[in-house]
């Protein structure tokens, strides 16, 4: 499970605490949990670590500062009982008829808040061996599931109404405090506030067979969108959209492929790649034009630059940081 964040222009920022319990592993912890920031990590901890790990020096500075926000973290690290995990993996097993294996129980919940205008919204959400299996409805207090095996414990929570207002006192007033302290404390390390950087923008194409890449690297914010258009029109057939990866210095990187197999040369004028980047009017248009467009076959000099962007994507920090983590306190499921 994790948080599908839109390539739409905004001014949101997202926490989100994960929480992940696992069965049938044997070098893998049996809980661990960690705080993100947009694709930021703050700290993490194990139940061979119970302990806070912050990854930055602001972040050590503000549990410093804030030892209530340090015995916060604590509490949630001490979630990982052992014989708790198990109990609540296991009765999972015998509704999902599983007799044994590897099994993981994940839960992911935080909130987005725009910080121009002030809106909230929360979530929460629990996966079973990576698939949904129940979140939280805050516009109608009561939780859902796609899964018939978790019917028994949305019956449960929902009758047990203090579970839904602490869970959206927790969405909609905790997490959008530690947001803004998390802000106020690394506001140069999140590179919040500061401005807009414009990528470089281009077309590659492996072979003459296949999809068009329109790759741009070197923006910040990563609250962008970019997309290829026919005509002026957004399309979303014949159409790969790739992940919001981080470069090392902070800002960003994106691409998105389109299949040219059905179109023909005199059509290819047709169309172009628009990127969109957050706090910037203008949008940067790149027409699919023939010699625009930098293949691995042909000039060696060319296939220079096809193999260089190639390593910059391999290359790039992490990815979108999958945001998977179960709470053994919350997780009763049983």
């Amino acid at each position: 499970i994790g948080v599908k964040k839109t390539n739409l222009i905004g001014t949101s920022l997202i926490v989100t605490y994960f929480y992940t319990t696992s069965s049938g592993l044997s070098d893998f912890p049996e809980f661990f949990a960690a705080a993100v920031v947009d694709d930021n990590l703050l700290g993490y901890c194990d139940n061979q670590k119970l302990i806070v790990d912050p990854k930055n020096e602001w972040m050590k500075k503000l549990l410093t500062d804030d030892p209530h926000h340090l015995d916060q973290y604590r509490w949630d690290c001490s979630e990982g009982d052992p014989s708790y995990i198990k109990a609540t993996i296991s009765s999972l097993m015998q509704r999902f008829n599983q007799s044994g294996g590897v099994h993981i129980l994940q839960k992911m919940d935080g909130c987005e808040w725009d910080d121009e205008t002030g809106e909230v919204v929360g979530f929460n959400h629990f996966g079973y061996d990576g698939e949904d299996f129940i979140s939280i409805d805050l516009n109608t207090e009561t939780w859902i599931t796609p899964k018939p095996q978790a019917v028994i414990t949305k019956l449960k929570w929902d009758a047990e109404k203090y579970r839904v207002k602490e869970s959206k006192y927790y969405l909609t007033v905790i997490f959008p405090e530690r947001l803004k302290k998390y802000v106020a404390y690394g506001r140069s390390f999140l590179f919040i506030g500061l401005s807009p950087e414009l990528p470089s923008v281009s077309l590659l194409q492996k072979t003459p067979s296949s999809p068009v890449s329109c790759l741009a690297t070197g923006f910040y914010p990563h609250r962008a969108s970019l997309a290829w258009r026919k005509d002026g029109e957004e399309l979303h057939e014949e159409v790969d959209h790739g992940e919001i990866l981080s470069n090392h210095d902070g800002t960003f990187q994106m691409s998105v492929d389109l299949n040219l197999s059905s179109v023909t040369p005199e059509d290819w004028t047709r169309y172009d790649c628009v990127f969109q980047l957050s706090g910037v009017k203008e949008d940067i248009i790149t027409k699919l034009e023939e010699d625009r467009i930098r293949t691995n076959w042909g000039k060696s000099e060319i296939r220079g630059m096809v193999v260089l962007a190639l390593i910059l994507i391999s290359a790039a920090g992490f990815n979108i940081y999958k945001r998977k983590k179960v709470d053994a306190g919350d997780s009763n499921v049983r």
